[in-house]
C-alpha cells in the first residue's frame, strides 16, 4: 500500500505552477494515507484532517486528528485514533514546492475488544515527520509526509489543503 500511495504523491507532485508552497495564514485540510504498526503484519488506512497557522514561510502550527483503521492482534480488534500538535519547519524548493519537517506531541487512543470484553488506554508520545508541500493554485495545496509517532508505528499520507 505504501508503495502505491507513493507513486500516487509523485504524479501528484509532478503539476507545475508558480505559487509559494508553504502555507500563511489560516488553512484546513484533510489526507489519506496508511498506518504501519511493527507488532501487526499489515498496514491499514489511515483517513485524518488537519488545520493550522503559517506564521511565515518557514514556521507553522498545526493541529490535527487521525482515525487509523481497525487492526486485529491475536483475535483482538484494536482500534486507534490520534489527535497532535506539532511545529512544523519549511524550506523552499522552488516557487511551489518545498520540503518539511514536524516535531510535536501526539495523544492517541487505543480501544480494544476481544470477544466482548473491552478495554481502552491513551499516551502522549513525540511525534515527528518529513514531507513535500507543493501549491496547485493561490489557495489550494497538496502535500505527501512520512509521520512516526513513537517508534512503533509509521504513516504515509497524501491531503490536500485550502490557504485562506
Amino acid at each position: 500500500m505504501f508503495k502505491k500511495l507513493a507513486a500516487a504523491a509523485a504524479l501528484a507532485l509532478m503539476a507545475s505552477s508558480s505559487f509559494a508552497a508553504a502555507p500563511t495564514g489560516f488553512y484546513i485540510g484533510g489526507d489519506v494515507g496508511g498506518t504501519k504498526i511493527d507488532d501487526f503484519d499489515s498496514t491499514k488506512k489511515a483517513i485524518g484532517a488537519f488545520a493550522g497557522y503559517g506564521i511565515n514561510q518557514n514556521v507553522a502550527v498545526e493541529l490535527g486528528y487521525r482515525q487509523h483503521g481497525d487492526f486485529e492482534y491475536y483475535g483482538t480488534e484494536v482500534k486507534a485514533k490520534q489527535t497532535h500538535l506539532s511545529v512544523i519547519g519549511s524550506f523552499p524548493l522552488n516557487n511551489q514546492l518545498d520540503v518539511y519537517g514536524r516535531l510535536g506531541a501526539s495523544y492517541l487512543k487505543v480501544e480494544a475488544d476481544y470477544r466482548g470484553y473491552k478495554s481502552d488506554d491513551s499516551d502522549t508520545k513525540v511525534l515527528y515527520g518529513i514531507g513535500l508541500n507543493m501549491s496547485f493554485t493561490p489557495n489550494i495545496f497538496g502535500r505527501v509526509e512520512v509521520q512516526k509517532m513513537s517508534s512503533d508505528s509509521t504513516t504515509l499520507n497524501v491531503g490536500v489543503g485550502y490557504k485562506f
